[in-house]
């Protein structure tokens, strides 16, 4: 069905004539039927069948019909591609009317978004989150949106914007006084809760073409090896007649690697990731866009939201690990009833999600076979690349003898700093930590019996404030070591001997405490008070032997009763006197 048929604004005819549309597509044809009769739709249709045309015509010949009161229009999108390239195609067709378009989205300034606003703004395209944060600071009224369309409603959900969207919907006007479009890959129950509870008389619209990929896509798959991936690259790109193609890796390091790769072997490219900046993601995509890119790399934030004109080839690097993505990522070719191709290579790591791919889109991929012209050489081949981008901790290692020689480990950078390892003797060898945090530590010594001090800073504070080491380095180093093998003192040895033990043993810096000289002066020496050996009490008296004076312990007890108190206080006195015996060296002198 033609365009002209549904008897648009001649304004907005001009426009699709100019984007080059002269038949409605399915979507399309139906979109324009519902919500041009008065009602709310929900839209089930694969990418590729022009949802977004769809949508901003119906708009268009709202506005120009005064159908709704409300004159502005708020569009929801997963993505900032997205929302970039539905401001450039509401640019195209509403060329030749008077409705300004602006895309908010996060990850750049608030600056040029604001001035924008403050402009004029009929169509507001923005993701989630930018949207709240406007609003938040009374830059946008949700009361003032006549049309409110979400584009990719599955995808919304997928990516967490479900809290961030019911949010937005309790600040818009209520349903009855608005227009409301859903699109979506797929109805699930989730979206049809949505659009129960904020629509009003919907029709819902489903396009489901027999195969979920289209069908003037050819795929094909190829079987090959890890290390050969780049070399069958070169020899397709080579075979294949393109214009311009994007190719697909799962990381964003693959992703770098590829397309420093293909700059080597002589091709234009860049590459597209999360991690990039706003501005640069823009300006590669505009290049791709322009026909200034040969080749754009990508991780699937290219899948969705990137439409560039007559792209002839899609190559997946990396076979998808999610089977949907493998369609959104191939549904960048054969756009609008075009041909295009999609080529992927299957390697042992990826191999394995190749059967639900297949089951998802309900047919198999045809197996091509790579003879030895298929391969080219890589002038790349035996260089290292890094992803600038990427802030993983990035490791070294060299040399590594455990029987007594040197281990380094290159630095390691990251959120907790990095460090040099270097001295690894599992023999007796030294070891040796560098910087490490904020601070440093170093550890020095044998590891099989040997010293291990540790000193520095970690986290711009001092670690040890000295010599740490498991023996007591600093009384091993410092004092005269006997020529001969002392012994210890015996139980009824005197003070002097034990004063003069520990002297040999600590130093001549070992100074006895005034207790110890206190008690040699009042009880004289022990070896000299008739003790003989046996358990000592804590009063004093040894249980099985005499006590001090020649007194044994049975006649103490037997005239424990007729003793007078002077006599009491008489043996008592010694006690008294001591001073009581506590700490280290109390424990050294109080007992046997």
């Amino acid at each position: 069905m033609k365009f002209e048929e549904f008897n648009l604004h001649e304004d907005i005819l001009r426009g699709i004539n100019d984007a080059g549309f002269d038949e409605a597509m399915p979507a399309q044809e139906k979109t324009f039927n519902a919500v041009l009769n008065g009602k709310d739709v929900t839209v089930q249709s694969q990418t590729g069948t022009g949802k977004t045309a769809a949508f901003l015509i119906s708009i268009y010949q709202l506005f120009k019909t005064d159908v709704v009161e409300n004159k502005k229009a708020l569009i929801v999108v997963p993505t900032r591609e997205l929302a970039v390239q539905i401001e450039e195609e509401a640019e195209i067709l509403g060329k030749y009317l008077d409705y300004k378009t602006v895309s908010i989205y996060g990850g750049v300034g608030y600056k040029q978004q604001l001035e924008k606003l403050k402009a004029g703004a009929d169509f507001i395209v923005g993701t989630p989150g930018r949207l709240l944060d406007l609003e938040k600071s009374n830059h946008i009224d949700y009361k003032q949106f006549g049309v409110l369309v979400i584009d990719e409603a599955d995808r919304l959900f997928d990516m967490g914007f479900f809290p961030d969207l019911r949010k937005m919907l309790r600040k818009l006007v209520d349903p009855t006084k608005r227009r409301t479009m859903l699109f979506s890959a797929t109805l699930n129950t989730r979206v049809l809760n949505l659009a129960w509870d904020q629509m009003n008389e919907y029709e819902e619209i489903k396009i489901e073409p027999e195969k979920v990929t289209v069908e003037e896509i050819t795929q094909e798959l190829y079987h090959v090896a890890a290390n050969e991936k780049m070399k069958l690259l070169l020899g397709i790109l080579k075979k294949e007649n393109f214009e311009n193609a994007i190719i697909f890796c799962n990381t964003k390091n693959k992703v770098a690697e590829v397309s420093k790769r293909l700059d080597v072997n002589g091709y234009k490219t860049k590459f597209l990731m999360g991690d990039l900046p706003q501005k640069k993601r823009l300006a590669t995509i505009n290049d791709m866009k322009a026909g200034e890119l040969d080749i754009l790399v990508a991780t699937d934030v290219a899948a969705r939201g990137l439409h560039v004109d007559d792209l002839s080839l899609v190559v997946n690097f990396d076979l998808p690990e999610d089977y949907e993505n493998y369609v959104h990522r191939i549904g960048r070719t054969a756009r609008a009833g075009k041909t295009g191709k999609a080529v992927s290579l299957a390697c042992p790591k990826y191999v394995y999600h190749l059967p639900a791919i297949e089951s998802y889109i309900g047919d198999k991929i045809s197996v091509m076979i790579a003879d030895d012209e298929s391969f080219l050489e890589d002038a790349s081949e035996g260089m290292r690349f890094r992803n600038e981008y990427d802030d993983r901790p990035q490791r070294g290692r060299s040399g590594d003898n455990r029987g007594g020689g040197k281990r380094s480990d290159g630095r390691r950078d990251g959120g907790r700093g990095g460090y040099n390892r270097s001295g690894d003797n599992r023999g007796g060898g030294n070891r040796s930590d560098g910087n490490r945090g904020d601070g440093r530590r170093k550890d020095s010594g044998n590891r099989n019996g040997g010293n291990r001090n540790n000193s520095g800073s970690r986290s711009g504070g001092d670690r040890s404030g000295g010599n740490r080491n498991r023996r007591n380095d600093e009384y091993r180093n410092n004092r005269s070591r006997p020529a001969v093998e002392l012994k210890r003192p015996t139980a009824d040895a005197g003070v002097e001997d034990r004063i003069a033990y520990y002297k040999a043993k600590y130093g001549e810096d070992f100074k006895p405490s005034a207790e110890m000289l206190k008690q040699n002066g009042a009880g004289g020496s022990k070896k000299t008070g008739g003790r003989k050996s046996g358990n000592r009490n804590k009063s004093g008296q040894s249980h099985g032997g005499k006590q001090q004076g020649g007194q044994s312990r049975k006649p103490q007890q037997a005239d424990k009763g007729n003793k007078k108190p002077q006599q009491k206080a008489q043996q008592k006195a010694p006690d008294a006197a001591a001073p009581k015996k506590s700490g280290f060296l109390g424990r050294l002198f109080g007992k046997k």
